[in-house]
């Protein structure tokens, strides 16, 4: 057996020059041993990073001139040891993959192949498995298929987490022909890259999946709409459409049955909007892309008012494991209400940045800290804002909390698509209200005067908080507002767009009162409510905020000290990123 470099050929990897890490392999290439540049493998905050397979050897912070070595110890079966993953703490060094933290409690159904595969490759697919999931479908019977994926208690991953085999049975149940299968891979929440990571690296795992939907309900013609933004994600799309259509798992009598199913990608232009369904279905159609009102289904009346069936990326990435597997199985993951995986990008301030996918219920804290590594620079958890602009930030006092469908909405948040972004005691929560409500303002389509004026009004406010001239009268009228527009606006973004906002009210009012009553911001981030200090006893006289200070407002004393000239200040809080030993006080 030929042993495999896998090189990482995700966005992140590629900024930090995986791609030139890959062309030097590319020019020592020899017959004992193959390169691969794949999907994401998760541990962005590691990158660029490289698998040997087999061996299962997980190597970091790769460079181009390390390749020369890697392939000489390789070729010796033996490791190099500078490039192993190295805990930070306890100084271990780990040498397999499933070894390091950040992978141990992962449970891989959707990136199962991510990382492992070439997505320009239909071979690398099969020889995983790719399609046997397809095969297995054609052998059954359509109902069989839905009621399996009903058993399975899948629910939707792309925010409103509605039984997946029910919608999938009311297409099914429907006399009117044609029937649209459409997968939803306009991913707009900021912070946010599961569906992209996998129509990247894996993308025969979502044309599978929706073959085996079209074939459950009765379709001939699926959509695929995927933001513009992600040109990777479209050419990996086109070229496995292409070879699924050589190799006859799409397109006219798929494997010489007389089932025929073609898929088209249509390209959207990055309004956040469009990732509601009936404002993605009428961009489709070449209109304009806003939300309708939801009295008629898209099962009834959807693309071109005909029965359509949406589902998300990772949704339809679940499929093909279900229908190989089981519906019993899939269920030994997660919980009763909420079976199986959920892929999540776990960003912000944690030292083990990437994309990772965790069984349903697992603990909030096993993922901050188990997965996550903890908070950068060791600094207090203050909270972690989940399901996007949309959804809404859990506070400290739910570390324990069991991450599934119905927990998150039960504290005020919600799954959404998968953005998790975790916050330290250096975010101030009215500014992150602040600024999700002005993002969500900006992306409104602006039918419905509940979402265009409220969040207008909304924003107007907390932007004067921030600026010092809040008044107490404000926060009761905030949560008019948000409770407002949640029950009147048109559409679930509408609907859902307040929850930052009540969520920091509910959780972090004492934010809200400390800047109107003491012109005070906790976080040290609105600028004029903060003053920045150097606190002479935790001062260690390092120089760091010294050097990072970009005004050179730092200024240097004879006896070393450095004392800050409020004069020059401009609050960016540069010098308390730099600082080590939390010398920096506001």
């Amino acid at each position: 057996m030929k042993i495999k470099f896998l090189v990482c050929g995700d966005v992140g990897c590629l900024g930090n020059g995986s791609q030139e890490i890959y062309e030097r392999f590319q020019n020592h290439k020899q017959d004992w041993f193959e390169i691969k540049l794949t999907g994401c493998q998760g541990f962005c905050a590691a990158g660029p990073v490289i698998q040997v397979q087999p061996g299962d050897i997980f190597y970091q912070k790769v460079k181009p001139d390390d390749v020369e070595e890697i392939i000489e110890k390789a070729r010796q079966h033996q490791v190099v040891d500078r490039l192993l993953w190295k805990d930070a703490k306890t100084r271990e060094k780990f040498e397999k993959v499933h070894e390091i933290p950040f992978y141990r409690k992962q449970k891989k159904i959707v990136l199962n192949t991510n990382g492992q595969v070439d997505p320009e490759s239909i071979d690398d697919y099969l020889d995983f498995g790719g399609y046997d999931a397809l095969k297995k479908t054609l052998t059954l019977h359509p109902e069989d298929i839905v009621n399996e994926i009903i058993k399975s208690g899948l629910r939707g991953r792309g925010g409103g987490g509605f039984s997946t085999g029910r919608k999938w049975k009311s297409i099914f149940e429907s006399e009117q022909t044609p029937k649209y299968v459409l997968c939803n891979g306009d991913e707009g929440d900021p912070g946010a890259f599961m569906d992209r990571s996998v129509m990247q690296g894996t993308p025969h795992l979502v044309l599978e999946g929706m073959a085996i939907a079209a074939y459950a309900v009765g379709s001939t013609q699926g959509y695929i709409y995927v933001r513009d933004e992600y040109p990777i994600a479209i050419k990996n799309l086109r070229i496995a459409i292409d070879a699924a259509k050589k190799k006859g798992f799409l397109g006219d009598q798929i494997m010489g049955t007389d089932f025929s199913f073609d898929i088209k990608i249509k390209r959207g232009a990055g309004a956040f909007v469009c990732g509601e369904s009936s404002a993605l279905m009428r961009s489709i159609e070449g209109k304009i892309g806003e939300p309708n009102e939801k009295y008629v289904h898209a099962a009834e009346a959807g693309l071109w008012k005909k029965p359509s069936l949406l589902n998300n990326v990772e949704t339809f990435a679940n499929v093909p494991y279900i229908i190989l597997n089981g519906a019993d199985k899939y269920r030994e993951l997660g919980t009763e209400g909420s079976p199986g995986t959920k892929v999540f990008s776990l960003v912000g301030k944690i030292k083990n940045a990437g994309l990772i996918e965790v069984p349903m219920g697992i603990a909030l804290r096993e993922i901050i800290y188990d997965v996550g590594g903890g908070i950068s620079k060791n600094r207090p958890f203050k909270a972690v804002q989940t399901g996007g602009p949309s959804g809404g930030c859990i506070p400290i006092d739910y570390m324990d909390l069991p991450i599934d469908y119905d927990s998150l909405t039960r504290v005020g948040s919600m799954m959404g698509s998968g953005g998790m972004i975790v916050m330290d005691d250096c975010d101030c929560m009215v500014e992150l209200a602040r600024y999700f409500t002005r993002f969500l303002m900006e992306e409104s389509c602006g039918k419905c005067t509940p979402c265009r004026e409220g969040l207008m009004q909304v924003y107007s406010i907390l932007e004067r908080i921030t600026r010092g001239e809040g008044r107490m009268e404000d926060i009761e009228l905030l949560e008019e507002l948000g409770e407002y527009i949640s029950e009147s606006a048109l559409c679930g973004l509408g609907k859902s767009a307040p929850n930052p906002l009540l969520s920091t009210l509910r959780y972090f009012k004492h934010e809200y009162i400390d800047h109107i009553e003491n012109k005070h911001c906790t976080a040290g981030v609105c600028k004029r409510l903060t003053r920045f200090e150097i606190d002479p006893e935790a001062c260690k006289k390092c120089g760091a905020c010294y050097k990072a200070c970009v005004v050179s407002a730092i200024e240097k004393a004879d006896d070393g000290t450095y004392k800050i000239n409020q004069d020059k200040c401009v609050k960016c809080g540069e010098c308390r990123l730099s600082c080590n030993f939390n010398a920096i006080t506001w």
